[in-house]
């Protein structure tokens, strides 16, 4: 059963499946108390520990008594003999003023420039040398690296923003402390959050930029009804292709997509519009690359990552982080913040999150019983850092939201921190779109289970919150489909214009907003949609690559479907904002009353194929039968006044036959309960097959 916040009574050690391993519960949140404790040295907060971002990487230093103004440059190298910083200020060779020394008994290097030496937009490298080898180096904390077109090489860049924000507002963190809040942060309602990439946000064939995103696609988003935008790939990665998930510089914006003034300008821009913007935080894992990410950073392969084979990801093909190590720490827990405060991000999506909690990375694994998560298997220093970057990304933003991409399952990974948990505030749940993508490909239509859809979409810890959803950019990437093309199929290049009608396309337009509002009025605390998907964008994603002759044709959003009147995806993005923007109401399931509304199940008949529920105010009653229709089918509601409809799947205006009388009222009529011989109240409804209807209590 869905539990929300307003009726959150529910805790981690109340699941009596585990009390066996309560001792193992509490034993993995003290490790993450006393380990914070560790840190802080008992003093201030975990957020004030965090700041490895402000004392490592090149930073211009004010003037102060007889010391003038100059640079500084500090790096963590600990296997490092010597190294210099080389670049467009000396010429790209080894210069005597730029030679980073090590400051006595410690691992840190450290250079002062005088700052006439280095001015904005110099690019530069770090050229070092270790026992036995030397190599370029693009620093570890440098905040913004460009990549030259020709040799693909990239440099770190001096930086220094000159942007001025016009939407941060102020609130107090945890120790009272004034700091700078967005105006969407503030929003009482769980999320509903549109999964965006900014590359792909033009309908050109090319990399779409941060001001094009701001202008073109975030008007849309706003239109459409979501409140929250979770951006993909923003932490810099050499690769396009790989979504930004191998990331190879953790504090650098990506470059390909604008200057960091400019990403700044389009979170500001968001604030301004009322909606919050989340990023994609990957510190599961980095890139194997040397010179233009950590691996082999100071000629060991140890530094950031495990040693050896523990060190690599068979799958991925990329490094794993040592997340016991204390610097480590402090690089990872100092990144949650820099995003939050240099950038104003309102919270993150962590990725990976069950690769990060297993030391084989869940590969393989189906989590059928609780004790694989208390058996060894679990790499109890990643839960460990998983806690404490909750602590500091909370501390830092009290209001931020923390969402695991978790598959596993592992209990308390959405729990409170004082309550044994983890912290994060949702989990993403990944079975929705794999049961909906089951059963539109591999479930014959008329078996389709009710019982099967009200479980699968309200299955959940009692007391965690998910993100539900029907499909992200998962499973449209190459070698799959979106949800509505997997039912269209070819139909959809020739059978989507308004006035033509096939079997394919109109199975396919019914169940893509049944889907999805059954989705979003059953969700287990937020709901996520990925960008196009919302109208059925046809084919897949592709990045461009050599396999595919550099093509960009599958990277980007044909929002022109969208927009032509005469075209069915029009008529699927106008359902879409409606319903967003219905059940977003004070009254409705996703604000007001909702928040403290457990959805109530009222008919669930297989052969008919109807399910109905009630959550907050709001009647849904769906007719998944496919060429079934129901004259008067009475559906039992609880004392009330008179029923209301506000809208339905069928109407014309979202491409369907127009058969409900729009607008109408339903007044409820006492009919004898068979089963329990008693007057009971029921409203009666015409239900077309493959309808829903959405109605509000008057």
């Amino acid at each position: 059963m869905v539990q929300t916040k307003g009726d959150f009574m529910a805790h981690l050690l109340d699941d009596t499946y585990l009390k066996p391993f309560e001792e193992a519960i509490r034993g993995r949140a003290a490790n993450a108390a006393r380990r914070a404790s560790e840190l802080t040295g008992g003093e201030g907060t975990l957020a004030d520990w965090a700041n490895a971002h402000i004392y490592f990487g090149l930073h211009r230093v004010k003037g102060c008594g007889r010391k003038p103004a100059h640079w500084v440059f500090r790096e963590w190298a600990p296997h490092a003999t010597s190294m210099w910083l080389v670049g467009d200020f000396n010429g790209w060779k080894i210069d005597p003023t730029f030679e980073v020394l090590r400051l006595p008994g410690t691992d840190v290097w450290e250079c002062e420039i005088p700052v006439d030496r280095i001015k904005v937009g110099d690019k530069y490298h770090l050229e070092m040398r270790w026992e036995g080898g030397r190599g370029e180096r693009i620093p570890a904390f440098v905040q913004y690296v460009t990549q030259d077109p020709e040799t693909k090489l990239f440099s770190a860049c001096v930086t220094e923003s000159q942007y001025k924000w016009k939407n941060r507002r102020s609130y107090s963190d945890a120790t009272g402390v004034s700091r700078p809040r967005c105006a969407a942060a503030t929003a009482s309602q769980p999320p509903r959050i549109y999964e965006a990439h900014v590359g792909m946000g033009t309908e050109e064939e090319k990399v779409g930029s941060y001001v094009e995103f701001r202008d073109n696609v975030l008007p849309r988003i706003k239109k459409a009804g979501y409140d929250t935008v979770q951006l993909m790939a923003i932490m810099e990665h050499p690769y396009y292709g790989s979504f930004g998930y191998h990331v190879s510089t953790f504090f650098a914006a990506s470059s390909r997509f604008g200057t960091p003034d400019e990403l700044k300008s389009l979170i500001d821009t968001a604030h301004g519009m009322g909606l919050r913007v989340i990023m994609d935080l990957v510190h599961s894992h980095a890139v194997p690359n040397e010179r233009d990410g950590l691996s082999l950073f100071d000629g060991t392969d140890y530094q950031y990552f495990h040693s050896g084979n523990k060190g690599w990801h068979s799958a991925w093909g990329s490094r794993c982080f040592d997340y016991g190590k204390t610097q480590v720490l402090h690089f990872l827990l100092s990144n949650c913040k820099y995003w939050l405060e240099e950038y104003d991000f309102d919270g993150y999506r962590f990725d990976g999150v069950t690769s990060m909690l297993f030391w084989n990375h869940g590969l393989g694994d189906t989590f059928t019983n609780y004790g694989m998560y208390f058996n060894g298997s679990v790499d109890d220093d990643a839960w460990v850092y998983l806690n404490l970057a909750n602590r500091v990304i909370h501390e830092v933003k009290p209001g931020a939201i923390t969402i695991a991409e978790d598959v596993s399952g592992m209990p308390g990974v959405a729990a409170p921190i004082d309550d044994y948990g983890i912290g994060f505030d949702y989990r993403m749940a990944m079975g929705v779109p794999d049961f909906w993508f089951k059963m539109v490909e591999k479930t014959r239509d008329e078996d389709w289970q009710m019982g099967s859809i009200y479980w699968e979409l309200t299955n959940k810890r009692a007391e965690e919150k998910v993100v539900s959803y029907v499909e992200s950019h998962d499973q449209a990437l190459v070698g799959g489909k979106t949800f509505f093309f997997t039912m269209a199929d070819a139909a959809i290049y020739y059978g989507m214009g308004k006035d033509q009608h096939s079997l394919e396309i109109d199975r396919a337009v019914a169940l893509h907003k049944m889907a999805r509002l059954a989705t979003l009025a059953l969700n287990g605390g937020a709901y996520l949609n990925f960008m196009g998907n919302e109208f059925g964008h046809p084919e897949w994603i592709d990045f461009p690559r050599a396999e595919n002759g550099w093509n960009y044709s599958h990277a980007r959003r044909q929002w022109s479907l969208r927009d032509n009147p005469d075209l069915r995806f029009k008529c699927l993005g106008d359902f879409d904002e409606v319903m967003q923007k219905e059940l977003s109401k004070g009254t409705a399931l996703l604000g007001g009353l909702a928040l403290n509304a457990i959805p109530t199940r009222l008919v669930c008949n297989e052969p008919d194929k109807v399910l109905a529920f009630m959550r907050g105010n709001l009647l849904f009653v769906f007719n998944f039968h496919a060429t079934q229709s129901y004259t008067d089918y009475g559906i039992l509601v609880p004392p009330a006044s008179d029923w209301k409809h506000l809208f339905d799947t069928d109407e014309p205006r979202f491409g369907g036959q127009g058969l409900i009388v729009p607008g109408q009222t339903y007044a409820p009529q006492l009919v004898m309960d068979g089963q329990h011989g008693e007057l009971v109240q029921q409203i009666r409804l015409y239900l077309p097959a493959r309808t829903a209807i959405v109605l509000s209590r008057v």
